[in-house]
This record gives C-alpha cells, structure tokens and sequence, in this order.
C-alpha cells in the first residue's frame, strides 16, 4: 500500500532536512528525489560547466555557470537544474544566503536519465518557458541527442542536434560543440 505524499510548502522545502545527503526537487508541493546520476551524467555536467566556463571567460561574458547546486524557484516549483548559466546579478543575489533564484538565468540544462525523461521533456519545458528562461537544453543521452529550446515569446522553438551537428546556443553563440562531444565527452 502506497503512501500519499506528505504536501509541503516553498517556505517548509527551504529548511527542510531529512538528515541524509539526498537532492530533492520541489514540484506541486511534493518532494521528488534527485537519486545521484550515472557517471556518464555526472561527466557531460562537468564538460558543460567547463566548456561554458571558458567560452565566458574567452568571450569575458558576465556569466556564471554552475552545477546542480543551484535550485530555480518557478512558482510554487523549486527546481534543481544539472547545469545552469546565471548572470552575474543573480549570482550577487545568492552570495551570502540560499541558493535558490527566483529570476529566470539565460540557460538551463538538464541532462536526462530514466526516471526523468517525462519531467525533462514535457514538465519542465513548460514551466521554464513560463519562467522566461531564454534558453533549455534537454541532453538525451539514451537518445543521443541534444535539444536546443529557444524562449520565442511564451513558448520554446526546438532544434535537434545529433552526431557531429555543431550545437548551435543563443546563449555561447560561438561555442564550439558538437552533439557528440556532448554526449560522450571523456571519449
């Protein structure tokens, strides 16, 4: 018999503590665990955040790229991307308190895995296109594909890039990556 999840509210997720090191997620009102990714996962995090760290530094853009530490509060949904550009405001912002934006950053990217394939794909591409996020990258690596989504107005226009497809980013408009790199950067 299944239990009904136990409904918590923003400000009772932002002090909660259940005494472990798990990751959760916040989506209506319902705490949803992050289980630790793949080493795979965990690798085309850390190309990113690299990469996307040296492309500011080589274009000297106000950016601050981070990893999965950061939490996006989108309503009532406190989200905890894999990978997230944030402007150098938003990073001021969060300096000496919580990690939790509650302003849209430029780019957010969330690398799929099994048990999030719907909420990476269909849940979240809603709520961050709502949030104003200009730019939502969905790294498929069971798909091996990467989808570039591009804020037009409210919703997103999708580009799909595979193999040696040069990723193409509004945000790191000369980024020099493909696909494949992406999805299989220790290789």
């Amino acid at each position: 018999m299944s239990q009904t999840p136990v409904k918590m509210t923003v400000e009772e997720y932002l002090t909660y503590n259940d005494g472990t090191d798990k990751r959760y997620e916040l989506e209506n009102g319902v705490l949803i665990e992050m289980p630790p990714g793949t080493g795979k996962h965990e690798a085309i995090i850390t190309f990113l955040v690299v990469r996307f760290f040296l492309e500011k530094e080589r274009l000297g853009l106000t950016l601050e790229p981070r990893s999965n530490g950061v939490e996006v509060m989108t309503n009532t949904q406190i989200r905890r991307p894999d990978v997230l550009v944030m402007t150098q405001q938003q990073a001021t912002s969060i300096e000496n308190k919580s990690a939790v934006l509650k302003t849209a950053p430029p780019l957010i990217v969330e690398v799929v895995s099994p048990e999030s394939i719907e909420r990476d794909y269909d849940t979240k591409k809603l709520e961050y296109a709502a949030f104003g996020v200009n730019e939502y990258w969905i790294v498929d690596p069971l798909e091996d594909k990467v989808t570039v989504c591009s804020l037009a107005g409210s919703v997103y226009n999708q580009a799909v890039f595979t193999g040696n497809q040069a990723v193409v980013s509004l945000t790191f408009p000369q980024l020099n990556a493909t696909a494949q790199k992406i999805l299989a950067p220790s290789l």
